[in-house]
This record gives C-alpha cells, sequence and structure tokens, in this order.
C-alpha cells in the first residue's frame, strides 16, 4: 500500500478517482483526471519547501540502493565481507553489468519492514561495513572497472562497538583511499546524506544528487535541538542548513542534479533508476576520454576548491596536484633540517657544559694547591 505525506493527499484523491474509472471502464474521464493530476503534480512539486523535500529524502516509498542495482544491473553478484571482522548488511556491494560497461557498485541499504531493518541497522553502517566498501573499491581500481556508490544513510552507527572497531578511522581510511583511486569513479545521494556517514562512499570524480535528496553535516533534529533545544524547530533547521540538491549546487559543493521523475522517485521507481543509469554512463564516457593524471588533478582540484579564498586585490593561485606534493616533501625536509640542527645545538651546549665544569674543577684544585 502506498504511502502518501500530508502534502500528497489532494495527489492520493485523484489517483483513487483514476481507478475507480478505470473501473468502471470510463476512458474518457481517466484521461480528463490524468490531466487534473499532472496539473496538481506541477502545482505541488514545483513549489516544495525544504522541509517537504527532507520528508521526500525520507519517504518510505522511496527506492533504496538495493532497489537501483536490481533495475540498472545485470549478471551481477555480491561481494561480502571485510576480511577483518564481519559482513555488514548496512553496505552492499556488487559486481556486474550496467549497460554494457562493467562496474562495481556500492552502496547504503536502508531496509523495509521491521526484521529488515534491523537486519541492515536501518541504513547505519559499522567500521567493517566502510571497510568492506573500500574492499570493493580497490578491486574495482585492480580491474580497471568504475565505480558508483549510492548514498543513503542517517550517519555511521554511533553506537560502542562501532567506536571500540574504530568507526572515525574507517571512514578516514575511505576518504584517504578513494581520493586516491586510480579507476572513474562516481557518487550519487539517492536519498538521506548524513554526515561522514555519507562522506565516506562519497569521494569521487563526479558527485552528484537526486533531484529530492538531501546531504548535510548533522540532521535538522539534531541542528533543531542544539541551537533551540526545540524540535518544533526542524522546518527552521532544515532552511537555514542548506541541505537540498539546490542549495548545495549553487554553493558549488556537488557537480549535477539528476533530474528524477517530478512527481518523486517514490511514485516512478522505473523512471527514477533509468536516469541514474543514463547519468552514470555519460559521465563514465566522459572520464574514460582523460588520461587518468588528467583525471587525477581535476579529482584534486575538486576536493581542495571548498573553503579557498583570496586576498582583495589579489589572484587565485591555486596549486596543482604536483606542487602540493612538492611542498609536502620541502615540509617534511624542513622538519628534518631543524631537527638536525636542533641537535647540532645540543650537542654544543653539552660541550660547553663540560667545558665550563671542567674549567671550574681545575680552578677548585688550583685553590687548594695554594691553602
Amino acid at each position: 500500500m502506498a504511502t502518501y505525506l500530508d502534502f500528497e493527499k489532494s495527489i492520493k484523491s485523484i489517483q483513487e478517482d483514476i481507478i475507480s474509472a478505470r473501473v468502471r471502464h470510463n476512458e474518457s474521464e481517466v484521461a480528463s483526471l490524468k490531466k487534473k493530476l499532472d496539473k496538481e503534480v506541477e502545482k505541488i512539486y514545483k513549489n516544495l519547501s525544504d522541509f517537504q523535500k527532507l520528508q521526500l529524502a525520507r519517504h518510505l516509498d522511496r527506492p533504496y540502493a538495493l532497489d537501483y542495482i536490481n533495475l540498472i544491473m545485470r549478471d551481477k553478484y555480491e561481494i561480502h565481507g571485510d576480511r577483518h571482522f564481519r559482513d555488514d548488511a548496512a553496505i552492499i556491494c556488487y559486481m556486474g553489468y550496467i549497460g554494457d560497461e562493467k562496474v562495481v557498485v556500492i552502496g547504503e541499504q536502508k531496509g523495509r519492514g521491521t526484521k529488515n531493518k534491523m537486519k541492515r541497522n536501518f541504513g547505519m553502517p559499522h567500521p567493517e561495513g566502510y571497510r568492506k566498501a573500500l574492499r570493493a573499491a580497490k578491486l574495482a581500481e585492480k580491474f580497471n572497472l568504475p565505480l558508483l556508490m549510492l548514498i543513503d544513510t542517517p550517519g555511521a552507527y554511533p553506537g560502542i562497538g562501532a567506536e571500540e572497531r574504530n568507526q572515525s578511522e574507517a571512514i578516514a581510511r575511505n576518504l584517504l583511499e578513494l581520493a586516491e583511486l586510480k579507476t572513474p569513479t562516481i557518487s550519487v545521494v539517492i536519498g538521506e546524506g548524513g554526515s561522514g556517514g555519507a562522506l565516506a562512499i562519497g569521494v569521487a570524480d563526479r558527485f552528484a544528487m537526486m533531484r529530492y535528496s538531501i546531504f548535510s553535516v548533522i540532521s535538522p533534529e539534531g541542528c533543531a535541538a542544539i541551537l533551540w533545544n526545540d524540535p518544533k524547530k526542524v522546518e527552521t533547521a532544515t532552511k537555514a542548513l542548506k541541505i537540498t540538491a539546490e542549495d548545495l549546487k549553487d554553493l558549488g559543493l556537488i557537480d549535477d542534479i539528476i533530474k528524477e521523475p517530478l512527481i518523486g522517485a517514490h511514485r516512478e521507481k522505473d523512471a527514477a533508476a533509468a536516469a541514474i543509469k543514463e547519468y552514470f554512463l555519460e559521465e563514465v564516457a566522459k572520464l574514460k576520454e582523460m588520461s587518468e593524471e588528467e583525471r587525477m588533478q581535476k579529482r584534486f582540484d575538486k576536493l581542495t576548491a571548498p573553503g579557498a579564498f583570496k586576498e582583495a586585490g589579489q589572484e587565485e593561485e591555486k596549486p596543482s596536484l604536483l606542487d602540493s606534493l612538492n611542498i609536502l616533501k620541502s615540509s617534511k625536509s624542513d622538519k628534518k633540517a631543524k631537527k638536525e640542527e636542533k641537535k647540532e645545538i645540543e650537542e654544543i651546549e653539552d660541550k660547553s657544559e663540560a667545558s665550563s665544569e671542567a674549567t671550574t674543577e681545575e680552578e677548585s684544585q688550583s685553590e687548594k694547591k695554594e691553602d
């Protein structure tokens, strides 16, 4: 049974009327109601608030990673386990074909129904989940396969066990390794993109968001609780955080917005999956036209762009990847030189102290002889 949000009630009423007209075989009424439905969809979905987009991103009927994988992949098989601890069901990894392209797909899976949600940990990965994702990414690199990552999580799991197994290290390791991965990578936010839990599979050559997805450093509920200590301020927090695809595109933090159906992926799953497939294949083709060095340089430029600034009247100078590596090497050699200089100073001071002590001892002995 379909789930409808408060602002979708008029759409529900029209769709029920269409079903009733079809049962009566009244085709003229069906055609009329379809036109009415199209107008209502345009009226509602072209004027959504940020909070309503948040509701759509979390919609119970919205397709999850596994839904998209089943719709766009063929001849696929799943990759299990991180080879260290266990298999985390909140992260799913598949190898197979999208169109004629052999690929690896990594996704965060929330699950449907109580039993399945518990199995998937409500889409909140443990450290072993991120390590499994990294293992799959390394396989993609080894066989030079394009990598697609589907983000949909409220955040990384914050439990005691996850912290004991180094949750923060697992996320940080993924950020580093994915930034250096030598294969074309594309990441898409299909629902919720929650903080570091999303970033851990979000470092890529192309970063896109579905029309009604969100990406944030903290949930609006958490923000409202911290800033105002008032759960009623969730809508205000949602607007202030600028978490929608349009806001993030304007800020230059994402590359593209994938135009899922206007009525939402939760109503037209096949069309939404086709939009992801088309975007992925187009971008992979563009990335393959570049040399590895060019692609890595563009990725580096993109990852270092946020937060860059320049003084008034000065032209911005952006270091290249090679320059940055040279700066790093120079910094290391400077540190080594300073260490050696400090050691020399300490040796000179030690010699000076020893000489001073010897002089004092000689003076003392001469005084004793005179006495």
